[in-house]
């Protein structure tokens, strides 16, 4: 009997496998940032305004850091190297914060540490989009892994912090840089993203001109406020969510369950999205979330009871999952593939940087003179959001800048 030849390993499945497995190590850092570093910050003993202005600055400082990153990498095609560096950067800042007493020493470590996490996050986003070309990968399905790894780490650290205190957070965020960092040495080097030689990335050193050249064009202006505004409208959760519902008499259990809700709803979206990604289009996403966004934030001006509270956080599919897939196709759609890196930077910078970091400056005083009143204002950013989105439909015609 022939021996048959052993079968050749799919490029394809291993590249979106380490992605995947990246993301998942990564959100196990954003599991703890999002959701609970206010309830630590107040755990120190931080008022609102200090909790607020420690949670804004580093969105703010995201608008001069992440792009300047973005486009190092993309002009040597080396988004691997830099999460890697950014990677070991977050375990320092998180390891260093633990000894951290004070407003300003606190102010400090956090800001690096969620500037060295900010960071990562746009240049995996291109790494995944790139496989998406390359070998047709489900992009729904490698970004759900992070969505997962979120769900659990809330559920843990809200359990924890009920038994534990506050502190319990910080452990967990110090497993999870350590996580990243061996998920970032474990992403597919350039080389072997490619298809063939002549496929691998190379270099592009016109990255600045071209994006000059993107700004210049209403579609994607709308396209950033779009994303932006609907993106930033959840500052008010992200900032005091946690805290406002546990004043309600929300335990710390219940908290880090409807986190995981909204989070379960976002997975089944991209999960859904899978096998359609190429065929839904930009626009009718970003409407979506906006509209969830206003009818969420809206009600959540209310203080809604738990029974209300749960499908609620059925909307963040919508609300954030359609905005950021609608973002990302876009991406996909719109922009060469050899600047996408520094377009994803921007997206994140202007929607995760300077939009929520404005956002989540003035949640301080909207929080402390109204409470959950406060989600009013969020309801207004997702009607510009909406806005915005239409001048999409109207003006673009669905392809290549």
């Amino acid at each position: 009997m022939l021996n048959q030849p052993d079968r050749l390993p799919d490029p394809g499945a291993s590249y979106g496998q380490r992605v995947a497995t990246c993301f998942g190590a990564m959100f196990v850092i954003y599991g703890v940032l999002i959701p609970f570093l206010p309830v630590w910050l107040d755990g120190r003993g931080l008022d609102a305004n200090e909790v607020a202005i420690v949670t804004a600055v580093p969105f703010m400082l995201r608008l001069a850091v992440t792009p300047s990153v973005a486009i190092f990498a993309d002009r040597l095609a080396a988004h691997r190297r830099f999460i890697i560096a950014s990677a070991w950067a977050a375990l320092g800042a998180a390891v260093l914060l633990g000894g951290m007493t004070g407003f300003w020493p606190i102010l400090m470590v956090a800001a690096a540490l969620s500037l060295a996490a900010a960071t990562m996050m746009p240049l995996l986003e291109a790494i995944a989009v790139r496989g998406v070309r390359l070998f047709s990968l489900d992009y729904g399905r490698m970004r759900l892994w992070g969505s997962l790894s979120f769900v659990v780490v809330g559920l843990i650290v809200g359990a924890l912090i009920d038994r534990s205190g506050s502190e319990a957070a910080l452990w967990v965020l110090i497993a999870g840089a350590v996580l990243t960092v061996v998920g970032a040495h474990a992403l597919p080097a350039p080389t072997t993203a490619a298809l063939n030689d002549g496929d691998v990335a190379t270099p592009r050193r016109d990255v600045t001109k071209e994006v000059w050249r993107l700004f210049r064009l209403p579609v994607f202006v709308a396209f950033l406020v779009a994303a932006s505004a609907a993106q930033a409208s959840h500052a008010m959760f992200y900032t005091f969510g946690a805290l406002h519902l546990r004043a309600q008499g929300i335990s710390g259990a219940w908290v880090g369950a409807l986190w995981a809700i909204g989070v379960l709803a976002e997975v089944a979206l991209f999960a859904m999205a899978g096998t359609r990604f190429r065929h839904l289009k930009p626009d009718t996403l970003l409407l979506a979330g906006a509209a969830a966004a206003l009818v969420r934030w809206s009600v959540m001006a209310f203080d809604p009871p738990l029974e209300l509270l749960l499908p609620l956080q059925l909307l963040h599919a919508l609300s954030y999952g359609a905005t950021h897939l609608g973002a990302i196709l876009f991406v996909a759609r719109a922009v060469p593939d050899d600047v996408s890196g520094t377009v994803q930077a921007l997206y994140a910078t202007f929607a995760s940087g300077v939009a929520m970091g404005l956002a989540t400056w003035a949640c301080g005083p909207l929080f402390h003179a109204y409470a959950g009143g406060g989600y009013v204002a969020m309801s207004g950013l997702a009607v510009i959001s909406a806005l915005a989105a239409v001048i999409i439909r109207v003006r673009w015609s669905q392809g290549t800048l």
